[in-house]
């Protein structure tokens, strides 16, 4: 990001990640307990009109101009609508799933981004990541077990989403070698705004007054929680927060079991442990070849 240099401190990066991780887990709940009454698409309109409000609120005194310039406007619609379309098919599995098991299968995101990163990054990936890529996926297997008709079919649709976020984390890398974060995220708000709002006049079914609350805090949560993890990357290294995303799993098995009294199976658990343990790793690889480089 073209900042300041600012003091680097690994305790407040990590408080502000989980913490944001937190706020992420908050809003999928949010969403599951509104897909009950409203279709998906309203309340991914939701989660983006209120999430701009954070947006504008938090970074108004910057100038909202100077972040809408830019030189690659193709390139930010393209992420903006790749981000969309990962949101609605992570939405649209949190009405069958239950709230650790998407975040679970979810996970092969960062596995994808790995694979991706070699034909459209240029980066050289390793024997040893590739087989902890090929065992990140039989970990998301083990928690879909597809065939056996355990998991739900929208069981795939976290994995769709995967691959969504893997090509909006590729593009945002792209992107970030000449634009600023915040026009990064302006972009985001703008165009999951403005096509979220021609759609949604389709399925809009007027909430109440506690459904226009819940929508108000599932933007406002997912907003501050990407908000925190900016900060969070600002003042600690990407080495140093990368283990702690998966922290996310923790919150949500949590707010699973208190909020809807939903439970993982002991596969979905070794699923998930699996996942993990495989990113863990390619983070380590990446780690290690980083630091023989410098």
């Amino acid at each position: 990001m073209d900042v300041a240099p600012r003091t680097q401190n690994a305790r407040l990066g990590i408080g502000l990640l989980c913490t944001g991780v937190a706020f992420f887990g908050m809003g999928e709940a949010c969403v599951k307990i509104l897909a009950k009454d409203y279709d998906i698409l309203q309340v991914v309109w939701a989660r983006y009109v209120f999430h701009a409000l954070v947006f504008i609120l938090i970074f108004s005194r910057t100038g909202i101009i100077s972040q809408m310039k830019t030189s690659r406007p193709f390139l930010h619609i393209a992420r903006s609508i790749t981000l969309m379309l990962g949101t609605v098919t992570f939405f649209t599995a949190l009405i069958y799933l239950s709230l650790p098991e998407a975040v679970a299968i979810n996970f092969a995101a960062p596995l994808l981004v790995t694979a991706l990163s070699i034909p459209f990054l240029g980066e050289k990936v390793g024997p040893r990541r590739w087989v902890a890529i090929f065992v990140g996926f039989l970990g998301v297997l083990v928690i879909i077990r597809p065939g056996l008709g355990v998991m739900h079919w929208a069981a795939m649709l976290p994995l769709l989403t995967a691959i969504c976020y893997a090509a909006y984390q590729i593009m945002t890398r792209i992107a970030g070698r000449t634009e600023d974060t915040k026009t990064s995220l302006f972009w985001t708000s703008t165009v999951g705004v403005i096509v979220m709002s021609c759609i949604v006049p389709f399925v809009w079914k007027a909430p109440d007054a506690t459904a226009w609350v819940i929508m108000v805090a599932t933007g406002a949560l997912f907003g501050f929680g990407h908000y925190l993890l900016i900060r969070a990357f600002e003042v600690a290294a990407v080495s140093t927060l990368s283990p702690f995303l998966y922290t996310q799993i923790v919150w949500v098995t949590i707010i699973s079991v208190i909020v809807f009294n939903q439970i993982p199976d002991s596969w979905s658990f070794l699923g998930t442990a699996i996942v993990i343990g495989s990113g863990l790793y390619i983070w380590h690889r990446e780690t290690k070849e980083k630091q023989t480089a410098a």
